[in-house]
């Protein structure tokens, strides 16, 4: 594809197809006084200190504390392009034990369970489900079949966590599986990834602290150029509308925040790359660039990015602005005088917080313990809906030449 070695580590790091409530460990509330400011304002640059974040502490300044000793039989499917069945550390979680995995080549089937470090595979996710010995399982499959595959697991007496988006391009499929999710009280984990980043993970501290209050303005970002398609089960990711990929930028206010949209008007550029060409891909989507202006559920405003056809800066960038202050990376400027502890809390001895800006272990370790402790995980199907199925409305929105249109709402069940 003639990509520069910068690019090749952008795939390998972050790679497009993946798989994001506070004090979900019970932290401590180690809350830090700023220093008193007598010649700047108080809305003064507040950079969070090197101490007050990283990706994980050092058992010196935090030590795990396991939440059970039972282990969670888990089945883990699909291991396509970017590997993901094996990147979210189940195989290395001390509460976790992978009785199965899957997928539909048999050669990325024992390349899996290899990675996995498990004996038994099955063809196929329809056959996987059926077995006895699997509480949970992990679907990393093509996108188009993600909530199908949700559904068809849940309706097995299976927990389920699965890779972004939700659905796809369809709020049909959204609203049955929230039904199915409410029908069978089993947990629903989406790995939206965004979520884990250290200032995503930060501005949600702040927002629960009121640091922010409401926000006012909040911008989410994903770029990933792609002057070729990425590789793809049937070629599901060639011409694919940006904004029904858009839970690594929507993150940066559903995940921030924990409210979702009311309303859209969006607007597409129309690519000159062949791909992403009305007629170059079976969506007939024309769009290389999406972008979004919602209305939230605080009366503010969020704008939402993805690109596909623009070079440069690659990856996920977010800021909210709120009545009370704004932030920009890990700094925070605004009138909270005290910030919460933002450092996240230690991973099981052994396991990596992994791709995605130290993502992936969080999210594995979420879900595990959300069942283990029968709770609602963070990134729960209302979670996961409000910030799928705002894409899907806001490409439509962009179809109709920006016309405003309403989001539906899913509730946590």
């Amino acid at each position: 594809m003639g990509q520069s070695t910068s690019r090749r580590r952008f795939l390998e790091n972050i790679c497009f197809g993946s798989a994001g409530a506070a004090g979900l460990w019970n932290m401590a509330s180690m809350a830090e006084e700023r220093a008193p400011q007598t010649k700047t304002p108080p809305w003064a640059s507040r950079p969070v200190r090197e101490d007050d974040v990283g990706t994980v502490p050092t058992a010196a300044e935090t030590a795990w504390e396991p939440v059970s000793d039972r282990k969670l039989r888990v089945g883990i499917v699909g291991y396509g392009v970017c590997q993901f069945g094996a990147a979210f550390g189940f195989q290395d979680h001390p509460n976790v034990d992978i009785v199965a995995v899957s997928d539909l080549y048999p050669d990325r089937c024992q390349a899996l369970a290899g990675a996995c470090k498990c004996q038994k595979t099955y063809p196929s996710l329809e056959e996987l489900i059926q077995d006895d010995q699997v509480e949970a399982v992990f679907v990393a499959t093509d996108a188009p079949s993600h909530a199908r595959h949700c559904i068809e697991t849940l309706r097995h007496g299976k927990h389920v966590a699965c890779a972004v988006p939700a659905v796809f391009g369809s709020v049909a499929d959204a609203e049955e599986l929230h039904e199915t999710v409410r029908q069978t009280e089993l947990t629903y984990m989406l790995f939206e990834t965004s979520c884990y980043r250290d200032d995503c993970h930060a501005m949600r501290q702040i927002y629960n602290h009121g640091g922010f209050g409401k926000l006012v303005y909040s911008e989410g970002e994903y770029y990933h150029y792609f002057p070729t398609p990425l590789a793809s089960y049937k070629e599901w990711r060639t011409g694919l509308p940006p904004l029904w990929y858009p839970t690594h930028s929507d993150a940066y206010y559903i995940c921030v925040a924990g409210g979702h949209f009311t309303e859209v008007s969006c607007m597409g550029f129309r690519s000159q790359i062949p791909h992403l060409a009305a007629d170059g891909n079976r969506y007939k989507n024309p769009f290389g660039t999406e972008v979004a202006l919602f209305r939230t559920s605080e009366g503010g405003i969020a704008r939402i990015t993805c690109s596909w056809d623009t070079p440069g800066l690659e990856g996920e960038v977010g800021r909210v602005r709120g009545q009370r202050g704004s932030m920009t990376g890990m700094t925070y400027q605004g009138l909270q005088e005290n910030l919460p502890d933002l450092k996240k809390p230690p991973l099981p001895p052994g396991m990596s917080a992994g791709g995605h800006g130290g993502s992936h272990g969080y999210l594995c370790h979420e879900f595990i313990t959300s069942i283990l402790q029968k709770r609602r995980p963070l990134v729960d199907v209302a979670w996961a809906l409000n910030m799928s199925v705002a894409g899907v409305i806001a490409h439509e929105s962009a179809l109709k030449d920006g016309e405003l249109m309403k989001v539906p709402h899913f509730q946590s069940v």
